[in-house]
């Protein structure tokens, strides 16, 4: 897998797993355990991950939403 894009808007990203698997892309937001430590001030990015070969796709479907993803 590969980073999609790197975020602690918590709501971006519920929305872009669901607009992700929608699209038949799979992903994944990886260090959601990281709350418990920070206690939920949001201080750390959560990682947005999705299959190399869905890479080009998923920065198009976000392109297309107006949402930035990482090079």
């Amino acid at each position: 897998m590969i980073e999609l894009l790197r975020s602690n808007d918590l709501v971006l990203l519920s929305w872009l797993e669901v607009y992700l698997r929608d699209a038949g892309i799979e992903n994944l937001v990886l260090d959601h355990h990281i709350s418990v430590t920070e206690g939920s001030i949001g201080a750390f990015n959560r990682r947005l991950m999705v299959l190399d070969e869905d890479l080009a796709a998923a920065r198009a479907l976000l392109a297309e939403a107006g949402i930035e993803a990482g090079s």
